[in-house]
């Protein structure tokens, strides 16, 4: 669908699949900021929602909806639902184990990926991918560690045991089948590009921080989209952002439920934290992998990758540059590598 905002004559283009049937949505503009809405039924887009008189529910409204669960009550139903979620394949968990016992050697390695075929094969795919690929290939977990280096053998391996739920579709969040898997793989390439250039030492933490920073958003959309009408009604006005709508409709956001996941999945403190908020860093107590994966995380939106109806108007944190002490060309450069890296990984 095509739709013009009634602001700035911006045209957006959305794709049918993204919009849910029967229902109307209402968005910022990610240029002027005006309320867009769409209904499906009318299609009559960039108007304000028609206010109900003293903002009163009809009673036939009143008796047809759903009352859902709120606060705390629903904070704990949700949190439970991580439980739920796939569990990080233990294949995975045990290679990350062994690669950090500096008395393992690649023989534990090989024994382990040998009961585990299934992972193997998406570590040698990845590994063929243009980004990674070398001249004749990798045919095997001992070549690609011996070629490309226990680092990148480590990122592949981590890479593998996510790649499966990440690239599922989030209608709630206005993500089609493979965009959450795009975003969170430009969001790890320029988290680990930009650690480089700020503390070298996070390199791998960055990159699994950032491969993983979205991932409450596996739990919470169905919740999103079941509660549609009440995040609407949340950013009507065009003053909330969507994370803030989170919140006062679902008493939690994505990120807080993220830590959640990174504890079932056994994921270390330090990276599960940096998650917790890499909305606002300034909240971390000096969370470095807060602050790299904000920045990527907005630079990847900038760039449209992965731009759900959450993701119009994120913005750098004011004091974020300054932390990292980086500069607009900084910025620039780190964009160019998620963009060519991102592409490279997920082609054929």
């Amino acid at each position: 669908m095509r739709i013009t905002c009634s602001g700035c004559a911006k045209v957006l283009v959305i794709p049918d699949e993204r919009l849910p049937k029967g229902k109307a949505i209402a968005f910022p503009c990610p240029t002027c900021s005006t309320m867009i809405k769409i209904d499906l039924q009318s299609q009559v887009s960039g108007q304000k929602p028609a206010p109900q008189a003293n903002g009163q529910k009809t009673a036939a409204q009143a008796k047809t909806e759903k009352v859902y669960l709120t606060g705390e009550a629903l904070k704990q139903k949700i949190v439970k639902t991580v439980d739920e979620l796939p569990p990080m394949p233990q294949t995975v968990i045990k290679a990350r184990e062994i690669m950090d016992d500096p008395k393992a050697g690649f023989k534990e390695l090989a024994t382990l990926f040998e009961s585990d075929q299934a992972i193997a094969a998406k570590i040698l795919k990845l590994a063929n991918s243009p980004f990674y690929g070398i001249v004749g290939g990798v045919s095997s977990i001992q070549q690609a560690s011996i070629v490309l280096g226990q680092k990148v053998l480590r990122e592949l391996i981590t890479l593998s045991g996510v790649s499966g739920l990440l690239g599922n579709q989030l209608a709630g969040y206005g993500l089609d089948v493979g965009d959450l898997w795009k975003h969170s793989l430009a969001v790890a390439f320029g988290a680990r590009h930009i650690a480089v250039k700020v503390d070298a030492k996070l390199e791998n933490d960055a990159f699994t921080t950032g491969l993983l920073h979205d991932s409450g958003k596996l739990i919470l959309d169905t919740y999103i989209t079941e509660r549609w009408q009440q995040f609407e009604e949340a950013l009507a006005d065009g003053k909330r952002t969507f994370i803030e709508a989170e919140r006062k409709v679902l008493a939690l956001d994505h990120p807080e439920i993220a830590a959640e996941v990174c504890k079932a999945w056994h994921i270390p403190k330090e990276i599960s934290h940096g998650i917790r908020y890499h909305h606002h860093p300034s909240q971390s107590k000096g969370s470095k992998l807060a602050y790299i994966v904000h920045v990527a995380d907005a630079i990847a939106l900038m760039s449209g990758i992965g731009l759900g109806v959450d993701g119009t108007r994120y913005q750098i944190e004011e004091g974020t540059m300054a932390f990292l002490k980086l500069n607009d060309e900084d910025l620039s450069e780190i964009m160019g590598h998620m963009l060519s890296a991102a592409k490279k990984i997920t082609e054929e």
